[in-house]
């Protein structure tokens, strides 16, 4: 088995966090060998802490990683011919809190913005800006400039948008989306993404593994869960127009300017995608600690 072993071993749980498993797998069928990149390990942090990972391929095949333009860590492979199956897991410390929130945050001017920030205030494949810009300053142009303004486009997002699988395709625009009023949190964030960006407000696209910590379970299946991030002061701050609100247990995988940037499996050929599954759970009696 060609399996990889990450992480920093066994760690005991600290006061305030909570620890989760997540993980996913993905089988293909492939006529011919096909080179493909999987997006799928987590990001760490100064608050996520990933206690163990395993990622294997069956058949056995080489893996390579490396770290994409945004920072990213992806795994190369050429999926053979015939069934191939990529499994990902992970335990997660996560602090036991939700995202931080203060409405007395400011916008920050273009002037004043990073260098490596401008890039999140300019349209990009899915998030565009400039063809929503007219509806953008005419419904929130007149919005106090901070972080009010950035949550009230999460609520109008969540409220004009109805979710449902199917509803949208790998070709959906932002103002595709906001035509039809249905999508999947990745066009829920597309769409919010893009009227902060026509506002003059860096926001970048993140997805990852979002449990159901502390809240109703959903109803559907566990996914991959997409939201962004958006400049205001001097930091990041993580907004959701999917769920709007604050959530528990975030495990970034990745960041980019939109979904084009961080796809889960990007694969150079036609492989069949016959089954996807994604874990995000809390383990409470983890058998390794």
């Amino acid at each position: 088995m060609n399996a990889r072993h990450y992480g920093t071993g066994a760690a005991k749980l600290t006061w305030g966090t909570r620890l989760l498993r997540v993980g996913c797998a993905f089988t293909y069928r492939a006529e011919v060998p096909t080179p493909a990149v999987f997006l799928v390990r987590p990001l760490w942090n100064a608050d996520v802490r990933v206690s163990q990972e395993h990622l294997d391929v069956q058949p056995d095949v080489p893996m390579r990683h490396h770290l994409d333009l945004y920072g990213n860590r992806n795994t190369r492979v050429v999926l053979p011919p015939g069934l191939s199956t990529v499994h990902y897991n992970a335990w997660v410390d996560v602090p036991d809190r939700t995202e931080d929130v203060d409405e007395t945050v400011p916008e920050t001017l273009p002037d004043g913005l990073p260098d490596d920030v401008l890039v999140y205030t300019l349209p990009s494949r899915y998030c565009v800006s400039d063809v929503l810009g007219d509806e953008a300053w005419s419904r929130f142009g007149a919005h106090p400039p901070g972080y009010g303004r950035v949550r009230e486009i999460c609520r109008h997002v969540h409220e004009s948008l109805s979710f449902g699988y199917g509803t949208s395709t790998a070709l959906s625009t932002a103002a595709d989306v906001n035509a039809a009023g249905f999508g999947v949190c990745r066009d829920f964030t597309h769409l919010a993404i893009s009227f902060c960006r026509a506002l003059n407000i860096p926001a970048r696209y993140v997805f990852g593994y979002l449990p159901d910590l502390d809240v109703p379970p959903g109803d559907a299946e566990m996914d991959f869960a997409a939201w962004m991030e958006v400049w205001l002061g001097d930091r990041w701050w993580t907004f959701d127009p999917r769920n709007n609100e604050p959530r528990k247990g975030r495990v970034v995988i990745g960041r980019g300017r939109d979904a084009a940037d961080v796809a889960m499996v990007t694969t150079f050929g036609g492989p069949l995608l016959e089954s996807m599954v994604v874990q995000a759970e809390e383990d409470l009696a983890p058998t390794w600690r």
